[in-house]
């Protein structure tokens, strides 16, 4: 579990993170969703360990980050698995050396059992013939399974993802999703996705955050979503034409 305590976050004058407040379970997919400039790309860094909160503090199931010193920090770093968006992948790479690249940096392991983990993850994602491919010679949907891959091969207890489905088909984004949650509950892992795709908040948004002008303006299910009164919530998800159709559903079903 990931727990969020108060925590504020300022570049000079400009107050991003006003004082946010939430915790993330593990075997869950949470979703941090609000519109540009709300600061959810900062509280995902300030999750991350890549800014620095100004006050209040963050913890991993007990362990105060903020409280760590140098050699703790690193060590939690290396329970965290990360999906950048874009995938992030190296060119000059093959799949199979993407997604071992964490192991060989971060691990003592021989090349033996790095090739064994690497083929095991990759067994996980369903990456068919792909090991020796170039990131620049599989499709885009193939890359977000290496980088999924190369995130859970060193078993971290937390995921991060940001926009997982950036330039992604919608079937391909749904797949994507799915997988993210299965292996989510697989591994038990407390996995955060920042997200602007109201898909993902239905498919698989089992908690919801929704940050609007640096504070927490809501939080809820995937359901709730569709019954809140909230209108920030509400203006923001529901611009959606399909929202508005899932949402008469969900209320219709309600009476």
């Amino acid at each position: 579990m990931i727990e969020v305590h108060d925590i504020k976050k300022s570049f000079g004058d400009q107050m991003v993170l006003k004082g946010i407040s939430t915790s993330f379970e593990a075997g869950k997919t949470s979703l941090v969703i609000g519109q540009s400039g709300s600061g959810k790309t900062v509280f995902l860094k300030s999750l991350l360990g890549v800014h620095q909160v100004d006050s209040g503090h963050i913890s991993f199931d007990g362990r105060i980050y903020e409280d760590m010193n140098k050699d703790e920090k690193r060590d939690i770093r290396t329970e965290i698995g990360m999906v950048f968006q874009g995938s992030a992948l190296f060119d000059s790479m093959t799949v199979e050396e993407n997604i071992g690249f964490p192991l060989k940096m971060f691990t003592n392991k021989t090349a033996a059992e790095v090739k064994e983990r690497v083929n095991f993850v990759i067994d996980r994602v369903n990456l068919i013939n792909a090991n020796h491919k170039k990131p620049s010679e599989i499709s885009g949907g193939m890359q977000k399974r290496v980088a999924i891959a190369r995130a859970i091969v060193n078993n971290p207890k937390y995921l991060f993802c940001d926009e997982p489905n950036s330039g992604l088909d919608p079937k391909t984004a749904i797949v994507i999703d799915n997988l993210i949650q299965e292996i989510t509950k697989e591994y038990n892992i407390t996995t955060v996705i920042n997200t602007h795709d109201m898909n993902s908040v239905m498919e698989i948004g089992e908690k919801i955050v929704f940050l609007k002008n640096g504070l927490l303006e809501w939080e809820g299910t995937n359901k709730e979503i569709f019954k809140t009164d909230n209108a920030a919530v509400t203006d923001f998800v529901y611009s959606s034409e399909l929202f508005k159709r899932v949402r008469k559903m969900y209320l219709e079903d309600d009476i």
